[in-house]
């Protein structure tokens, strides 16, 4: 049960991370032109993502070993990805609006300014997404015996998640959903991951502290 509790936060986690990294490609196109420096921007910024939220994940684990925590994290940034299709409007033409008119932009800000778009916009709610594969790493694993096979579920469990978002988001629900309906859709479902992580927190607590003679057993 601590497995299949951690491995389902994961998988939830990673899909809604591909899905708001291949939809944000599109919704970035409109201000910014669908060229290779959009898409370069996106996978970037999400890559920027997943480092710091695994990276803070980590340490937050260590120092509060509560999955209900995570509330507080998961919450804000669902409603920030619910708000996305109106408050980005205003993020973007900001970027924009700083160049002059009758002045063409120039190249170096041509490539950088989606990446501050896109990180302006998908930066924090991907953070904390990423945050929750060390954490349920630390939470599911039971001793030092068992890291590696722990880690490498909840990795592959939350790499499933991401394969199924690429797949979801861009042969489906682009084209049955508008971008502002999908984007609160994962504002939702991230809401709901915080909602999981208190109601699975019982199930998740720490089982002690792992030590040196453990791996010998």
């Amino acid at each position: 049960m601590r497995n299949t509790a951690a491995a389902s936060l994961v998988f939830l986690g990673g899909f809604i991370i591909m899905v708001l990294e291949i939809i944000g490609a599109r919704f970035l196109a409109k201000d910014f032109g669908s060229s290779f420096h959009v898409w370069v921007s996106q996978i970037g910024v999400v890559l920027i993502a997943l480092a710091l939220g695994y990276y803070l994940g980590g340490a937050l684990a260590d120092r509060w070993q509560r999955l209900r925590i995570l509330i507080v994290l998961l919450v804000p940034a669902g409603l920030v990805q619910w708000l996305i299709p109106n408050c980005a409007v205003w993020l973007i033409d900001a970027i924009i609006s700083r160049h002059p008119v009758d002045k063409p932009i120039p190249l170096l800000w041509q490539k950088l300014d989606p990446v501050l778009g896109s990180a302006l916009i998908f930066l924090m709610p991907c953070v904390v997404l990423a945050m929750l594969s060390p954490y349920m790493i630390r939470l599911s694993t039971q001793s030092l015996a068992q890291v590696g096979r722990s880690s490498g579920f909840i990795i592959a469990a939350s790499t499933v998640g991401s394969i199924a978002g690429v797949f979801v988001a861009g042969f489906v629900l682009i084209d049955q959903m508008k971008l502002s309906h999908i984007f609160r859709l994962m504002g939702v479902l991230t809401v709901l991951l915080g909602l999981l992580c208190v109601g699975l927190d019982p199930w998740l607590k720490p089982v002690g502290t792992w030590t040196g003679k453990e791996a010998t057993r």
